[in-house]
């Protein structure tokens, strides 16, 4: 159990986007989140961070109700997420995801996946939201990739499709689960830099990671996670340097020895 919680208000321009109040989640008898609270504002970067098995991945997949919760309530854009139905479905439009391992249609081409969303979700005409596909491809750097399939691609050009195909949706906000954690090293700095291109766009950012150097150098906030809770949370410069607890200060100690 950790007891040396640290608790600061959000550092960004009070602007909430996501809320989570009093979120709570089990396993059973096993508790893997306890009491979250916490204020994501808009155009905000978040790096969440912590050892393995601390609920960060947990409380990202809650932020899309990929995850149902015990307790609590979680709100986007003031909008509180509803357990299942049409609203739902709404909302969780306005919440890109991009997962660990891609999660592309296998049997679609590039464009296909990435203009599949918007048709299906947003009802938008197949002309339409294959040019938006086509933009957002671009913009992460894999439009000549548009009509191969996703196995002739490498894994940091899927991940890529993957950020486009989220993005293509115009969501409010992004959720990056681990997005890195499956590439080959080689491939990690391109994901890596289409994420800080993001990040300067002012697109409001929550991103589960273990790349420290994305978080010292992209996060405007950084939440430090163990056993559940949310221990300590400040500004990059401000973890990095001087965590304030003893639990942060053995984690930073393990990882940046590396």
């Amino acid at each position: 159990m950790v007891n040396n919680t640290v608790s600061i208000p959000s550092l960004a321009a009070h602007d909430p986007l996501v809320e989570l109040r009093g979120v709570n989640k089990f396993y059973g008898d096993n508790q893997v989140l306890r009491n979250i609270d916490t204020i994501v504002n808009r155009g905000e970067i978040v790096a969440l961070i912590g050892p393995s098995g601390a609920g960060k991945s947990t409380l990202c997949r809650a932020i899309n109700r990929l995850e149902t919760i015990n307790s609590g309530e979680i709100l986007i854009d003031g909008v509180s997420l509803p357990d299942e139905g049409r609203q739902l479905a709404t909302l969780r439009a306005d919440v890109g995801m991009v997962f660990q391992s891609f999660n592309l249609f296998a049997h679609k081409s590039v464009l296909e996946n990435v203009s599949l969303g918007p048709v299906l979700v947003r009802k938008m005409k197949k002309a339409d939201a294959e040019k938006i596909a086509m933009e957002h491809l671009e913009r992460v750097g894999v439009a000549n990739q548009a009509h191969k399939m996703p196995a002739q691609l490498s894994g940091g050009q899927q991940q890529r499709v993957a950020i486009a195909r989220a993005l293509a949706m115009n969501p409010k906000v992004m959720l990056f689960d681990e997005p890195t954690s499956a590439l080959d090293p080689e491939m990690v700095a391109e994901v890596l830099d289409v994420m800080l291109d993001l990040a300067k766009t002012g697109m409001t950012m929550i991103v589960v990671t273990h790349e420290m150097g994305f978080a010292r150098e992209a996060a405007d906030r950084v939440i430090f996670m163990a056993d559940g809770q949310i221990v300590e949370e400040a500004p990059p410069e401000t973890f990095f340097s001087a965590p304030a607890t003893s639990r942060a200060r053995d984690f930073l100690q393990k990882v940046l020895a590396r």
